[in-house]
């Protein structure tokens, strides 16, 4: 019994040593801040630890802990729109990203591309970040945020389009060649 246990916390540990860049990376996007996106996958792990077993033996783990983290991330926000619509003003909902010292914020052109993110709205945010950052398919992201395909190429397509509508951004693509 002992020597099970150990061996699924190996796995976990393992899994985790692993996946943790990914995860970190996919959490920054979708909240834009390092100690959010740290909150959001460490809460997630928790919740994947406690279910190892199930999770562990599921065809993708990665997929399954990237959903369940998803799911976290949408209710904290409609949490979050609750709590904004009963108070009746807006702070705390729209974040500026703070310039933390790491190489991710001190780039400006992904400064101004996580500004524009966060701009977006949640279900947007996660089918852009899914799609095009974690380079997951339509049906791998459609899984992942637990909605049709056709939704996850609607809220890309619109979330793609409102990124280009922003002045900046379409002019700091231009300048850099990237078409």
């Amino acid at each position: 019994m002992g020597d099970r246990k150990q061996a699924r916390d190996e796995e976990f540990q393992s899994f985790v040593i692993g996946r943790w860049p990914r995860l970190m990376r996919t959490a920054f996007l979708l909240t834009g801040e390092q100690h959010a996106a740290e909150d959001l996958v460490q809460s997630t792990l928790e919740q994947a630890y406690v279910a190892w077993r199930r999770v562990g033996s599921a065809d993708d783990p990665e997929a399954y802990v990237r959903r369940v983290m998803i799911n976290a991330h949408a209710r904290k926000h409609r949490r979050k729109l609750r709590e904004f619509l009963a108070r009746g003003d807006d702070s705390g909902l729209v974040r500026e990203i703070a310039d933390t010292g790491d190489r991710i914020a001190q780039a400006d052109d992904r400064g101004a591309l996580l500004t524009a993110l966060a701009q977006l709205p949640p279900r947007q945010r996660e089918a852009v970040v899914l799609r095009y950052w974690e380079d997951l398919t339509e049906t791998q992201t459609a899984e992942a945020m637990g909605c049709s395909v056709g939704s996850v190429k609607s809220n890309a397509a619109k979330g793609i389009a409102k990124l280009r509508a922003i002045p900046g951004l379409a002019d700091m693509v231009t300048q850099g060649g990237r078409k």
